[in-house]
């Protein structure tokens, strides 16, 4: 294990949106800066960061000249193309590593690995073609859900798929792509843990937090989550598992649905998580400053909940909300995005409670 990077280290952040914002955050608090590697022009994180590279990901001279100048590399999105990380890598660590990575890309690899591990996942089926996408109806069912296997998030590349659903036409919009047929779970509620582990594999869990989303985005994160005891140390133990096998370093996002055989995963995160927001104000180590901790080599921090919260998103036109949120006495988050448009994530509030008053 190599020895816990000092302050005044350099972190280089993958992705310059509002997880590598609230991630620059976190590092300056511990003493740390951060350098932030984003094709786009003015990305929030920049705002609160030492450094900015703009660049394409196929610009091989700046991605080796961002390398050189940061002493560990981690990223806030899962979708950084491999030829990025090659030559990345061959100059600086990556965590999580690579293979988190690579399995979190593909979400029939995903499914795949977590069935290895013995975990419950929605039934699924490999699609390619329009015959594939026939015989996925047949042997999965419906309803069910037309997902490409690569680059979707917030309900994109996703289709729902019922009996009078015109497959062709389906198919079609989803431009050839490769994807995966899941069946859909009859579940109850849908929660998520956010877990950690250092370099030396200590692991580290949130509690279980309940998730609520509209029109595939996610609305609002609670804790406590409505589960028996026994379920939210299942899905903390779950999560371990997911840790350990994958050798992970930093902190993951693992979505579970409650169903009454018990819990089944959604999908795992390999970053920082939306529905982890809540432990900023929550807990006196959150999400950040724990993945911080982890990927330099420091010992994790203690995640324990002092407060009841309830997440909320702000999206799109939620801005308005602003000013009666700020006089709230609610603990506010904005992501310094410059326009205002429906179905952008543009902050997020947290409603703290005292811990136990429901």
């Amino acid at each position: 294990m190599s020895d816990p990077l000092p302050t005044g280290s350099v972190i280089g952040i993958l992705g310059g949106g509002q997880l590598g914002r609230m991630l620059a955050l976190a590092a300056a608090r511990l003493g740390l800066r951060c350098h932030i590697y984003d094709p786009g022009d003015a990305p929030p994180a920049a705002q609160v960061s030492d450094a900015l590279t703009t660049a394409a990901w196929d610009d091989a001279d700046a991605l080796e000249a961002f390398a050189r100048s940061v002493d560990v590399v981690t990223y806030e999105f899962e979708n950084v193309p491999a030829e990025a990380l090659d030559r990345i890598e061959a100059i600086c660590p990556i965590r999580p590593n690579r293979t988190a990575l690579a399995t979190s890309q593909d979400r029939l690899t995903e499914k795949t690995f977590l069935q290895d591990l013995g975990l419950k996942t929605a039934p699924f089926a490999t699609v390619d073609d329009l015959a594939g996408l026939e015989s996925a109806v047949a042997e999965v069912g419906l309803p069910s859900i037309l997902k490409t296997r690569r680059f979707g998030y917030d309900g994109k590349g996703q289709a729902r798929l019922n009996e009078d659903s015109d497959l062709p036409a389906i198919w079609s919009a989803m431009t050839d792509a490769p994807s995966i047929l899941e069946g859909f779970v009859d579940f109850s509620a849908e929660v998520s843990v956010i877990g950690a582990r250092s370099l030396d594999g200590a692991v580290a869990c949130f509690d279980p937090g309940e998730n609520v989303h509209s029109d595939g985005i996610l609305r609002t994160t609670t804790v406590p989550a409505s589960l028996p005891a026994s379920l939210q140390a299942d899905a903390v133990l779950l999560a371990g598992r997911i840790l350990n096998a994958l050798d992970y370093v930093g902190v993951i996002g693992v979505e579970l649905f409650v169903t009454p055989g018990g819990l089944v995963v959604n999908e795992f995160a390999p970053r920082v998580h939306n529905s982890g927001h809540w432990t900023q104000n929550g807990c006196a180590i959150c999400q950040f400053e724990q993945h911080i901790r982890a990927i330099c080599g420091w010992p994790l921090g203690d995640g324990t909940r002092h407060s009841d919260v309830m997440m909320e998103n702000l999206i799109g036109a939620d801005m308005d909300r602003v000013p009666e949120l700020a006089a709230s006495g609610a603990a506010l988050h904005l992501y310094g995005k410059a326009e205002v448009r429906e179905g952008r994530k543009m902050g997020h509030v947290n409603h703290l409670k005292p811990l136990g008053s429901g």
